[in-house]
């Protein structure tokens, strides 16, 4: 059976999730202002309710048949690792582009609990889509994702105008090797890129005596449906899962409406290039949600 590119759609194509139909609907997703605060302050936000039980599931469902290197699908993926890990023994699934090939990780991000909490985490500002990904870690032997901030490995658009949504399809532990992050970590500034699956503390190489006395990571325990938002620029890692259960998560990434490419190669493979100094948009790099067009 020959795959349909959901990239193709733009809106809710399954029954997943529900469009309010009203601006009060909209309004009962609404962050905290101690929820934006803290964000603001620590550079992440953990515990935001995200999906319900028939979505956990409906969504852990297709993750399985994704991890498929035979799904029908899998020429959609803009990166695919059955194990991103150097080290066979320790593995991490890692897969990039499932919103073009299944209807419940297309419809995650128009999620409309994400979308509301993610325009205002950028400052009410309209919300973009820039790329999906999916994390699992095996039971036993899930492999580590080293301290990192996302936006190192996102310079080839500008400006720094992004945010980064986890959301968890199991309990997220300690144990399993849940998220953790440095909070204030987010004002030290653009620092190297280490390797996404290489040694976890790598990034210690790259800090100030200064900061590295500040490095002081703290656990995003969450539960299953629960998702935590960070900033581009805040440090976070993650251990290996050393209990009896998978820990399974995908996250979502967007950017405020206006960013634009700084390169002339191609953002994602498989995708057409946009040229250096053009807005992001189209097909690949939907709007998701505009909080103007609320009423």
């Amino acid at each position: 059976m020959q795959a349909v590119d959901l990239s193709r759609f733009q809106g809710l194509v399954s029954e997943l999730f529900k469009w309010p139909e009203s601006k009060s609907d909209w309004e009962e997703y609404r962050l905290t202002k101690e929820q934006v605060g803290l964000f603001r302050e620590n550079g992440w936000l953990a515990g935001v309710p995200m999906l319900d039980d028939k979505q956990i599931q409906a969504l852990r469902k297709e993750l399985t048949s994704l991890a498929d290197q035979d799904h029908p699908g899998h020429e959609f993926f803009y990166e695919f690792h059955s194990n991103e890990s150097d080290n066979p023994e320790k593995i991490l699934f890692h897969a990039l582009g499932a919103w073009r090939i299944t209807p419940g990780f297309h419809d995650v991000l128009w999620n409309p609990r994400f979308l509301v909490a993610a325009s205002q985490l950028l400052g009410n500002k309209p919300v973009r889509f820039w790329h999906d990904q999916l994390f699992w870690k095996p039971a036993r032997q899930g492999g580590v994702v080293a301290w990192h901030q996302d936006y190192s490995y996102w310079t080839r658009t500008k400006p720094i105008a992004h945010l980064t949504c986890w959301c968890g399809l199991d309990d997220s532990t300690v144990e399993n090797g849940c998220v953790q992050y440095v909070p204030g970590s987010h004002k030290w500034g653009l620092l190297e890129k280490p390797q996404l699956a290489g040694d976890l503390m790598g990034i210690m190489d790259y800090l100030t005596a200064a900061q590295q006395e500040q490095f002081k990571p703290i656990p995003a325990e969450v539960k299953a449906g629960h998702a935590i938002f960070h900033h581009p620029l805040t440090l976070h890692g993650s251990g290996e899962n050393k209990s009896s259960l998978p820990r399974r998560a995908f996250v979502v990434n967007v950017f405020e409406d206006g960013v634009v490419s700084d390169s002339d190669q191609p953002l994602l493979q498989g995708v057409p290039p946009v040229r250096k100094g053009a807005k992001m948009e189209g097909r690949f790099f939907p709007l998701l949600f505009d909080p103007r067009t609320i009423n």
